[in-house]
């Protein structure tokens, strides 16, 4: 038989060094579920606490850090909306124009809105040839589209919001509109009813026909009255004179 040599302990194997392992793994998956549930809600607040807690958790890095892990507004163009929602929400005229200059760019480019601000808010300016045919109050699919990116910015804005239907001189003596006053109520009417029904609260939303007495432009050219044809959705400020805050 042979014998162990003098001062050589016979090694002891940890064969329970799994369970730290296991309970590491467990540990992850209960945090990443409640992550996903976190996310499942719309409540942006709430969803920047679970954002804060759990990047501490997960070492304070990645997605979770970040806060963009959700699309809030998933709808074209997605990175402005995204930014609306998420990061610098808008807390004044300036903010809220350079917001929309940008998920509004190629309409501003071809010429069929306008932004302008005063001291009153901000003002959109929505051409005819944007909204509607000549004559016509209804609205046309390249405008529903418009007017959805809008909605996704409106509904969350505290301010009061005015639309305000306008002309030309031009005038129009049809069944349906015997005067430019039915005409520009009717637009502004179905304006201001398409985005209510994408979820800007009605109790927000005053409606105004002008018909041809508060033009942009002189009335001289084809030009100038295509400018006068428009619907104005205005952003009224609050009564500290700046806009107020997204709030959602």
């Amino acid at each position: 038989m042979s014998k162990r040599k003098k001062g050589h302990t016979e090694e002891h194997e940890n064969i329970e060094r799994w369970l730290i392992t296991y309970a590491d793994l467990i540990t992850l998956l209960l945090g990443l579920f409640v992550v996903l549930y976190s996310m499942s809600q719309i409540d942006l607040n709430k969803y920047q606490q679970w954002i804060s807690a759990f990047s501490q958790l997960f070492g304070g890095g990645g997605v979770l850090s970040s806060g963009k892990g959700i699309l809030v507004t998933p709808i074209p163009p997605k990175s402005s909306l995204d930014a609306i929602a998420n990061s610098s929400k808008p807390s004044s005229q300036q903010n809220l124009e350079a917001q929309l200059n940008a998920v509004l760019s190629s309409s501003i480019q071809s010429k069929k809105i306008m932004i302008t601000t005063s001291t009153e808010g901000l003002t959109i300016h929505l051409l005819e040839r944007l909204l509607f045919e000549s004559g016509s109050a209804d609205l046309k699919p390249e405008a529903k589209a418009v007017l959805d990116t809008l909605a996704e910015i409106l509904k969350f804005l505290p301010n009061k919001i005015r639309v305000e239907g306008h002309t030309d001189n031009r005038p129009i003596n049809t069944v349906r509109f015997p005067s430019n006053w039915h005409l520009s109520v009717a637009r502004a009417l179905n304006t201001a009813y398409y985005l209510m029904g994408k979820g800007v609260p009605p109790e927000k939303i005053s409606i105004v026909g002008h018909s041809e007495y508060k033009p942009i432009a002189p009335n001289d050219t084809e030009e100038n009255r295509a400018k006068n044809r428009r619907v104005d959705i205005v952003v009224i400020s609050t009564q500290s004179g700046v806009l107020g805050k997204i709030s959602n």
